[in-house]
């Protein structure tokens, strides 16, 4: 299959979409510019800055949104205000890159240094009371997060290891028994993902300009062809949520270069998604 373009390219390095109905629809962020951004029902994009960086966010269950910034996190409320949280770290060389909700609403975001020096990042997990603590150390560029349906199971990219790692879940232990889910090439480079309602984890590959379906016992499935090469992440969404919704970065391109890049791009995939676990907190 081959994705649409649905949107002019209207990002420099769009990440992290989100689809929930309870703020209407698919919100996703221009990173690097701490802009999110959002889809309005006649096809527009609305924008708005939180910070120097926006890197992931989720909804919470009371309204609002939990949003990665820089080098932490903040809150955004029921009524639009933003009610910022303590930094975890001062070290201007690392940020925030991607994230997601466990299944028992805790926030996962993990972090990279802005020249991707090996094993300088981590990811960190913000509880409801709004503790943060580290769960995974020596890190290079942490990407996407997502749980199996049944929440037993959690599937992680740290992009420099060309591999999809798996790890065991559960509220006590957290994150478990970290092996590899699926091996790629030296040259593949797995970003943001997502898991469909039957079990396949759905992953960017990021400089081949595709998606690619795993099913739950790790075979090759599907893959989705999309007009810009550096394919940053994807997300189930829609009315159905049948439909994947797949973000693209122009960033380092030179003017002209994959002129479609930045653009959010779409296909229905005749599979489910989950609706979007959301923050507790």
């Amino acid at each position: 299959m081959r994705a649409e373009q649905l949107t002019d390219p209207v990002a420099y390095h769009a990440e992290g979409p989100v689809w929930s109905a309870a703020w209407g629809g698919l919100r996703w962020v221009d990173m690097l510019a701490g802009d999110i951004l959002s889809l309005t029902d006649a096809g527009a994009v609305a924008r708005r800055n939180v910070g120097t960086i926006a890197a992931a966010l989720r909804p919470r269950r009371g309204g609002g949104a939990v949003i990665a910034v820089e080098r932490g996190f903040v809150l955004e409320n029921r009524d639009g205000s933003i009610t910022p949280l303590q930094e975890i770290w001062t070290d201007s060389s690392i940020r925030m890159n991607e994230g997601g909700c466990d299944p028992d609403g805790r926030f996962y975001c993990g972090s990279m240094a802005y020249d991707q020096r090996e094993g300088a990042a981590t990811v960190y997990r913000l509880d409801a009371d709004r503790t943060v603590r580290p769960v995974i150390d020596a890190v290079t560029v942490s990407n996407g997060i997502d749980w199996s349906p049944d929440g037993s199971l959690a599937y992680y990219n740290d992009t420099a290891t060309h591999s999809i790692q798996l790890f065991d879940y559960d509220r006590e232990a957290g994150l478990t028994g970290r092996r590899t889910f699926v091996a790629l090439g030296d040259d593949d480079s797995p970003d943001g993902l997502t898991v469909d309602a039957d079990g396949g984890v759905w992953v960017a590959m990021n400089g081949a300009g595709e998606v690619r379906r795993y099913r739950a016992d790790g075979r090759l499935d599907d893959v989705i062809e999309v007009g810009a090469r550096q394919v940053t992440a994807c997300t189930l969404g829609g009315t159905n949520l049948d439909e994947l919704f797949i973000t693209t970065s122009r960033e380092n391109l030179d003017p002209g270069d994959d002129p479609l890049a930045g653009s959010l791009f779409s296909v229905k995939v005749g599979v489910r998604g989950m609706p979007v676990r959301e923050f507790a907190g």
